[in-house]
């Protein structure tokens, strides 16, 4: 299990390490064309019922935690799935609980 750390807060957004690879991607993606988007996920069992959703801009500070050692390798339509998504209207939608498999949940 990995996490995202967004901005100055201390508390994870946990995500499977194989989602977390692939959200890293579309995430680096689009911050390095200064492109500022949202992400947005339903909380995963074990955590309060709710959905959450995250402004990223160049400017504010993320980090990646991986579980595991080792990279995780990437779907290209996983990958597709997301940046789709991530470029549409609504942003990045990630269903963090459910299936590692999971394409991004329609918008």
């Amino acid at each position: 299990m990995g996490s995202m750390f967004y901005g100055s807060s201390p508390d994870p957004i946990r995500m499977p390490d194989r989602v977390l690879a692939h959200v890293k991607v579309v995430i680096a993606t689009k911050l390095r064309r200064g492109e500022s988007f949202t992400v947005s996920w339903r909380h995963p069992e074990g955590e309060p019922v709710g959905r959450s959703t995250i402004w990223l801009q160049p400017s504010i500070p993320l980090r990646f935690v991986f579980g595991a050692s080792e990279p995780e390798m990437l779907d290209p339509a996983l990958l597709q799935a997301y940046a789709n998504s991530a470029n549409s209207s609504g942003g990045l939608t990630v269903d963090i609980g459910a299936a590692e498999t999971s394409p991004a949940l329609p918008a």
